[in-house]
């Protein structure tokens, strides 16, 4: 499913017109976006906990040259899956 199919579908089971769902959709993922971004943890109880992970630095391999090089730090967004969802999907 794409962004559109699911504004769709949000549109759909709230009565909301396309334009409205679609404003609602990026509203939520842009609270998201930003709260990861300050650090914070997103969650939903039962759906799930948006968090950032701290990747360490670490030496890697280059696959075509065999190379070792450095990989830099860095932050990445994790999602955990919460126990209903995890049922859900059973």
């Amino acid at each position: 499913m794409g962004k559109s199919e699911f504004i769709s579908a949000v549109a759909e089971k709230t009565d909301m017109n396309k334009t409205q769902a679609a404003a609602a959709v990026d509203a939520v993922l842009e609270t998201i976006t930003e709260s990861l971004r300050n650090g914070e943890e997103v969650q939903f109880t039962g759906f799930g906990k948006f968090s950032v992970k701290n990747r360490p630095a670490r030496q890697g391999i280059n696959p075509q040259t065999k190379e070792k090089i450095q990989i830099a730090a860095s932050k990445v967004p994790k999602f955990s899956a919460g126990s209903q969802l995890k049922e859900a999907v059973k």
